[in-house]
């Protein structure tokens, strides 16, 4: 049996004999000669065939999207995409493709239409590894930090980042909600296993469509305990400082498909820049001309002045306490709250949220009771305030974000596989 490489494996080998397989990527050819770039996952290579070779005929039918087992001989040509070019000895058609879809002048829309066929795209390819590759680091950056990773439900009985954004599901006879994050069960594990982390489907029934926006997406969270708002911004640093680098070293061919400039990405090497609330409206005032009133949040137009001003991500802490979620405890100045928001460079909007937890119960049932909900249905909750509880903190990082940024894409869409929103949810 032959022993099939990958493509990537064969240019590495760079001559000798190989067999590889994988699906037509694109074809040309005349009467004199026949051209096959061929992919796998790993990469792409230039396959010739010549008219006096037993497989011309069977090279004719292939189009694009065939699949394809090769064997052949490897020769360096510059003028080959990937440096090297395949004279084709034998070739064995696995499965014919119809006329393909996908051409270069069809719509954005339409390649949301045949997303499970987009997908093969070199460029969605590459920016599927760079997601690989930040979900692993972020795993690996709290794993070498002694964190143990804790899986959340994903159906929960209770709202947590506001009701307006819950996705309703009947549950037997009862009613339940899809996760808008882990964080409630979060903070129970803490008190097991004192620093914990998760990888979960996160759903929010935001009617918004921005560039930034996703109904469905992943969360990459973290809770720890007798950990204050300091330590974790600190965290928030490392984290990202960490994922940028791994991206860097594992990641180089990719970024060079996306075209991304990774001068950019190395900037964030440096120390992040860190303001409160206040520091960043008189910023912007003084910058931009921009007049915020205190006590609304930063909208996208803000996040993306401010992140003009700074090469690296800004860390904003100590929001306005009256419009955080009811967990973020208060400061002590009677305004603010302790928490924050990470706001990336280059445009890409907050990355990262997080705060302390509070502690105290009737402060926080007053909050829940102005936004519509009844305290009793928090009665796990508070039993983690009632049974021996500790100062504690955590945050959430939106992975598609992240992803967005280190490729240098203008649409989260695309930095998932099968992206959901308010208008889109097929395929």
């Amino acid at each position: 049996m032959d022993k099939f490489i990958s493509i990537q494996e064969a240019l590495n080998k760079g001559k000798g004999k190989v067999s590889i397989r994988g699906w037509a990527h694109r074809e040309r050819g005349s009467n004199k000669l026949k051209f096959i770039v061929l992919r796998d996952s790993s990469n792409i290579i230039q396959c010739v065939i010549k008219p006096e070779n037993k497989v011309w005929d069977e090279a004719q039918k292939v189009t694009v999207e065939s699949s394809l087992e090769i064997k052949g001989t490897l020769k360096e040509d510059k003028r080959a995409p990937t440096g090297y070019e395949l004279q084709v000895t034998d070739l064995k058609l696995i499965g014919s493709s119809d006329s393909f879809p996908i051409s270069r002048d069809v719509s954005p829309e339409f390649l949301l239409d045949v997303r499970h066929l987009y997908i093969r795209s070199r460029k969605l390819t590459a920016i599927m590894k760079v997601r690989h590759t930040v979900l692993q680091a972020f795993r690996d950056y709290f794993l070498k930090e002694g964190y143990f990773e804790f899986t959340p439900p994903v159906l929960q009985p209770t709202q947590s980042e506001g009701g307006s954004t819950l996705f309703e599901v009947k549950y037997y006879k009862e009613k339940m909600y899809l996760a808008q994050t882990w964080q409630l069960y979060g903070e129970a594990s803490v008190f097991s296993l004192e620093k914990t982390f998760c990888l979960s489907p996160t759903f929010r029934a935001e009617k918004s469509k921005t560039s930034r926006h996703l109904s469905e997406f992943i969360m990459a969270e973290m809770e720890a305990a007798w950990m204050d708002l300091k330590g974790l911004s600190d965290h928030t640093e490392n984290l990202l400082r960490f994922i940028v680098k791994r991206v860097l070293k594992e990641r180089k061919e990719e970024l060079k498909i996306l075209e991304r400039d990774i001068e950019k990405l190395k900037k964030a090497d440096a120390p992040f820049k860190r303001m409160t609330y206040s520091e960043v409206l008189e910023l912007l005032e003084k910058k931009d001309g921009m007049k915020i009133k205190w006590g609304k949040d930063l909208r996208t137009i803000e996040e993306d002045n401010l992140s003009k001003h700074f090469d690296t991500p800004v860390i904003v802490t100590h929001f306005p306490e009256e419009i955080m979620a009811f967990y973020k405890p208060p400061s002590g100045d009677g305004k603010t709250s302790l928490c924050l928001d990470v706001i990336a460079p280059e445009g890409y909007g907050e990355i990262i949220g997080g705060s302390q937890r509070d502690l105290d119960i009737e402060r926080m049932s007053e909050k829940l009771k102005k936004e519509g909900e009844d305290p009793k249905d928090y009665q796990f909750y508070w039993d983690l305030r009632k049974y021996g509880s500790v100062p504690h903190s955590g945050f959430g990082m939106g992975v598609e974000r992240v992803v967005a940024w280190m490729c240098g894409i203008d649409n989260v869409k695309d930095a998932i596989g099968f992206p959901r929103t308010m208008t889109r949810f097929k395929p």
